[in-house]
């Protein structure tokens, strides 16, 4: 009498192994399984923790991080209004990051939409940046950095797209 077979799936690879993106990973029908390189998870997480930390300073700093990091100038009428919203700026990323945290954690499979997601949001603060400019005294990190990170993710998708583990 054999024994039921009890070994667990081959774990995935830190690195692909084919460097073809397949596009059905980005909503798979098991989002509890991730079929992509364990580096883009990694990757992912470690961006993930950088906007929370990035998330708490708007929020508990006592200017938001509005004066001290993004260089707006508050010696104006209303700063008490900027300060406001980047302290709910913060909160909302803060709660976004979290969420995506806890994806990650428990549905890796959804790996690839979230870098999608964390791709398009530099996008669309250029764009927000473009049609409401902020007026500033220096160039924040955030918008120095901005393409950077959308550039990051892009190579995140690019990675989770890709198969880590050998055919059967």
């Amino acid at each position: 009498m054999s024994e039921p077979d009890t070994a667990s799936p081959p774990r995935p690879r830190v690195l692909p192994t084919r460097w073809v993106p397949d596009l059905s990973r980005l909503l798979p029908a098991d989002p509890a399984t991730f079929h992509g390189p364990r580096l883009a998870t990694w990757l992912l997480a470690a961006y993930l923790l950088l906007v929370a930390v990035r998330s708490a300073i708007h929020l508990f700093a006592p200017d938001g991080g509005a004066g001290s990091i993004a260089s707006v100038d508050l010696s104006v009428e209303g700063a008490d209004n900027i300060v406001a919203m980047f302290g709910q700026w913060g909160a909302i990323q803060l709660l976004l990051a979290l969420v995506m945290i806890v994806l990650v954690a428990r549905y890796r499979g959804l790996v690839p939409f979230m870098a999608l997601a964390l791709a398009v949001e530099p996008v669309l603060r250029f764009v927000s940046a473009t049609l409401k400019p902020l007026d500033t005294l220096g160039t924040a990190p955030g918008a120095a950095l901005n393409e950077y990170a959308g550039l990051i993710m892009l190579a995140v998708l690019y990675l989770a797209l890709c198969p880590a583990r050998r055919a059967h």
